[in-house]
């Protein structure tokens, strides 16, 4: 068998233009030396990447990199789908980095250099064929995060949060490497579809069950399920809101594709059905009752995006019973993941643009408090949010969220786990008490809250202040590119509301 393999140059020209994004805008912070120029071909980069994998996509599947039937690059429908979303969220939170960039200490080079280095890493984890590939991309998209994660200079949240990061990110990454070594010395196989069909035949192999605990496992905390969970919330909170919006966003999509592929492709359902069922239950339950304590909005919404992820893994719990792994019941599970997954992301990029837009610039996610009575004065904005908090519980008229909860309930009864679906239910209801509660902050009467001793030196708030202003929300209108990209994730997400279908459609390819 010849080793010479022929490459498929179409087939990469996503992960070509994400690549060449981070290199341009290297080269433009270089040479031109301009904020507004280096922003702007960043955003041209990730443009094209977009186009670029919707079109390689409706070509069709292409593989590529292959040896035999076995190949470590298949761009297909799904992964044009999960490519284009991770451009559109990396374009919106440049976006929502308008004002961090402007005239203030974040370099403005390495930062948009590391957003194009991430969203590469999540273009090519779309397309990862191997368990080589999906690793490295996986941390590709991962690395560049725990820089932007400590950018706010001088703020010891953000040096905390970015060590915290940083330390449960590496020993994730090891667990889930140590499961691959594992895998590949009991099958001698790294390709998906052949660690597929190799644990199918052979499903007795020693090291599989401990093999397979390590992956799955190992990518639970990307996704920041229940026990894996607990560097979400303080890593979300200590991060600029830009920042903090892509890990809710980019980065947990980035962790469910991955599980995904691997449960999917190449993993035992017998073995990952009841672990993923377990990991679901405990992470949607844990992260909602957690979440109604939260007082510090971003806290809030890093413990409801940990509850979104027990939704997402929910559609899984299915293979753990017989009835459930049907090849169109297991199809119809994976479906309703990635669609769901995909749902989850555009709403929660436009809840946390509207943070941004109601915020001062350059200050964190605030408390709950500091929002009350803000939609009154900023009536737009606030409209957002609360529809994106609408959305994010599954009520109307946020479609978007609505369609993904039916989608994931739905997979559930046709495999017969109507237990895991009641659950679901439950949880969504519990859900609906802390995201209806900060929707009705927004629109509350915003009168002061009760004065209390001031430090010496500090400076007084007049009577009758709004408390909003006090507690330092922005009460002028927001910069320009925010207020364009609150206004494209409120728009796509609204129009994804009334199309769910395409993306379920897209999904199941």
């Amino acid at each position: 068998m010849s080793l010479v393999q022929s490459v498929d140059n179409v087939a990469l020209l996503p992960a070509y233009l994400a690549a060449g994004t981070a290199v341009l805008v290297l080269l433009a912070d270089l040479l031109v030396g301009r904020a507004g120029a280096t922003v702007a071909v960043a955003c041209a980069g990730v443009v094209a990447t977009g186009v670029g994998a919707v079109v390689v996509g409706a070509a069709g599947t292409r593989r590529t990199f292959c040896v035999g039937a076995d190949c470590s690059w298949v761009f297909d429908g799904r992964a044009a789908l999960i490519a284009g979303v991770f451009a559109l969220l990396t374009l919106g939170v440049l976006g929502l980095s308008g004002p961090l960039l402007r005239g203030g200490p974040t370099p403005v080079g390495e930062y948009c250099f590391l957003l194009a280095c991430s969203m590469t890493g999540g273009v090519v984890l779309a397309a990862a064929g191997d368990l080589i590939t999906l690793i490295v991309a996986l941390e590709t998209l991962t690395l560049p995060l725990y820089v932007l994660v400590g950018l706010r200079r001088g703020s010891l949240a953000s040096a905390e949060a970015a060590v915290t990061f940083f330390v449960v990110s590496v020993v994730a990454t090891t667990v889930t490497l140590l499961g691959a070594a594992l895998l590949y010395a009991a099958t001698g196989g790294l390709h998906l579809d052949r660690l597929g069909g190799l644990l199918a035949d052979a499903p007795d192999l020693p090291l599989i069950p401990a093999a397979v605990a390590l992956v799955v496992l190992g990518l639970a905390f990307k996704v920041a399920a229940v026990p894996f969970h607990a560097w979400a919330p303080a890593t979300y909170d200590g991060a600029p809101l830009p920042v903090a919006a892509y890990l809710s966003t980019a980065s947990k999509l980035g962790g469910v594709v991955a599980l995904l592929a691997v449960v999917q492709r190449a993993l035992p359902a017998e073995v990952t059905g009841p672990v993923l069922a377990l990991l679901a239950v405990l992470t949607m339950t844990v992260g909602n009752l957690v979440a109604l304590r939260q007082r510090r909005t971003v806290r809030l919404l890093a413990w409801s995006s940990v509850a979104q992820a027990g939704y997402i893994l929910a559609p899984l719990g299915v293979l753990a019973l017989t009835a459930g792994r049907g090849d169109d019941v297991r199809a119809g599970a994976y479906a309703a993941a990635v669609a769901y997954a995909v749902f989850f992301v555009v709403v929660e990029l436009a809840a946390f643009a509207a943070l941004v837009a109601l915020r001062p610039a350059g200050a964190d996610g605030g408390t709950v408090a500091d929002l009350r009575g803000v939609a009154r004065r900023r009536p737009w904005a606030g409209a957002a949010f609360a529809l994106a908090l609408v959305g994010l519980a599954g009520l109307p008229p946020g479609l978007a969220g609505l369609f993904a909860k039916v989608t994931v309930v739905r997979a559930l009864l046709d495999g017969g786990a109507g237990w895991l679906a009641l659950l679901v239910a439950l949880n969504a209801v519990i859900g609906l008490a802390y995201y209806l509660r900060l929707a009705a902050t927004l629109y509350a009467d915003p009168t002061p809250l009760p004065a209390s001793p001031a430090p010496a030196g500090a400076p007084t708030v007049p009577a009758g202040e709004p408390t909003g202003v006090a507690l330092g929300v922005a009460s002028g209108r927001a910069a320009w590119p925010v207020t364009v990209a609150l206004a494209g994730a409120t728009a796509l997400a609204v129009v994804i509301g009334f199309a769910p279908q395409l993306v379920l459609d897209l999904a199941a390819r």
